[in-house]
């Protein structure tokens, strides 16, 4: 077994798709096939269901999935840890934000970071706060930026921003006109939210929740899995939404949308990474800059 067998393991079974993998690891398919037929013939296991052009995890492969990526957890680490004994403050970080983040706040400072250590490359991948979690537990990320706060021992979690959530509306809702009055008027209307999972979603209800009210009670029309896709679906509709003020703006400024008065919570915005994996040195320098404003000791998110 290579390290580079699992690695296309866990990339098809992330694909649910042999060509799709062999894309995005830039390999031919043969090369691709040939890697998941190597380790199912050597150790006598079917890891993958073959139906039609359809390709699944079997209960095995799901099972080998974990271990897989444990494994190539501690292969990062130790090459962070390598990268770490050399000269200058150099390496590669791989980086996961959810999209608030990743959309309007972190590119600039991404930038920033690059003019301060222009020899550590980054790679972003952008998805829903749940996911970003995720992808540290798993060992997929070095740090992760979220908007939420997150209750688990295995974390570290490092304030470096604040965000602030608006009511948003479209001018052919009512509260574009008469703002509501209290928060049992949510319940009156029609809403587009982000899915479950997203840190803006996990805020409001959490908010909901506090104020005596069931978020399961909301008349939710329409969920769905970016800010753009929430912000065009509300525009020109009678429902309401609740979304970063940062990513409101655009729609405020140009006059497409309003944010009626209402009292909704600020939200920090994070750096996670986990406790126990070896803090590389470009990873200790992208925590120290992306903080810098902030003098805030990190704890860990079990005890938040």
């Amino acid at each position: 077994m290579t390290i580079d067998q699992l690695r296309i393991f866990l990339e098809v079974a992330r694909q649910q798709h042999v060509t799709q993998a062999a894309a995005v690891l830039n390999l031919t398919q043969s090369t691709v096939s040939a890697a998941i037929k190597a380790l199912e013939t050597r150790h006598d296991v079917q890891l993958f269901n073959r139906l039609g052009r359809g390709i699944h995890l079997t209960r095995e492969g799901e099972q080998f999935v974990a271990l897989a990526e444990k494994v190539l957890a501690s292969v990062r680490d130790a090459e962070q840890l390598l990268q770490d004994f050399g000269v200058g403050n150099a390496g590669r970080l791989k980086i996961f934000a959810s999209q608030t983040v990743a959309s309007v706040w972190l590119p600039q400072r991404l930038v920033q970071f690059h003019q301060h250590c222009p020899a550590i490359s980054i790679g972003l991948e952008v998805s829903n706060t749940q996911n970003c979690v995720d992808a540290i537990i798993q060992g997929k990320a070095d740090a992760a930026f979220i908007e939420a706060s997150v209750n688990n021992a295995e974390l570290c979690q490092i304030p470096v921003g604040l965000d602030q959530l608006v009511l948003l509306v479209g001018e052919q809702h009512r509260w574009s006109r008469t703002p509501p009055r209290g928060f049992a008027a949510l319940f009156e209307t029609g809403w587009i939210l982000r899915e479950a999972g997203s840190g803006t979603r996990a805020t409001f209800e959490q908010k909901l929740r506090a104020e005596g009210y069931d978020p399961e009670q909301l008349d939710i029309f329409l969920e769905l899995p970016s800010n753009e896709s929430v912000c065009a679906a509300v525009e020109g509709s009678k429902l309401a939404t609740v979304i970063s003020k940062d990513v409101a703006q655009p729609y405020l400024s140009a006059g497409r949308m309003v944010a009626p008065p209402f009292d909704l919570p600020a939200r920090p915005f994070h750096m996670i990474r986990h406790r126990d994996r070896h803090r590389s040195r470009a990873l200790g320098l992208l925590e120290e800059i992306m903080a810098a404003k902030r003098s805030v000791t990190p704890t860990p998110a079990g005890g938040l």
